[in-house]
């Protein structure tokens, strides 16, 4: 029983126990920050049985305190840009944020607007972008497994 805990270092693992959980075990946020609601349907479509990510062990929470990733879709504006800092601050470290659709990764056709004062990126540090308006679910597969391989430092 005390040899479970360090048998990982005899599998050539060279990340600790707790990075080598997350790449196993992903539990994703949701945090929509005025979307048109496009890029949410296809975040959502992702957990039918058609594409299935649960498989990877990837898992929608409804609590920021239990997220590993943060899901951001959408364009911040100056209420949504205040609450993503505060889900930021109120998630357990390390906490990854996910921009999901051309809106959240560059603003599209809200750089002019009133109403957007700065992308998500000058918000909450973001780690994988997914671009596309609204991005497919397997954009999003693919996105999600590149920051799988980032955790792991490949």
């Amino acid at each position: 029983m005390l040899l479970w805990p360090l048998s990982w270092l005899y599998w050539g693992y060279d990340m600790d126990l707790k990075t080598r959980a997350l790449t196993k075990s992903l539990w994703a946020f949701h945090a929509a920050t005025s979307p048109c609601n496009n890029c949410d349907i296809e975040v959502l479509d992702l957990f039918t049985p058609r594409h299935d990510v649960e498989r990877f062990g990837i898992t929608l929470v409804g609590s920021v305190r239990h997220a590993d990733v943060l899901v951001v879709t959408g364009v911040p504006n100056y209420k949504t840009g205040e609450r993503l800092k505060k889900l930021y601050g109120q998630a357990a470290k390390p906490c990854f944020v996910v921009a999901v659709g051309g809106c959240a990764c560059g603003r599209i056709l809200f750089q002019d607007s009133y109403n957007s004062p700065c992308p998500v990126d000058e918000i909450v540090p973001v780690d994988v972008y997914i671009p596309g308006c609204p991005p497919k679910p397997e954009a999003m597969i693919a996105g999600i497994m590149k920051l799988i391989k980032k955790v792991e430092g490949k």
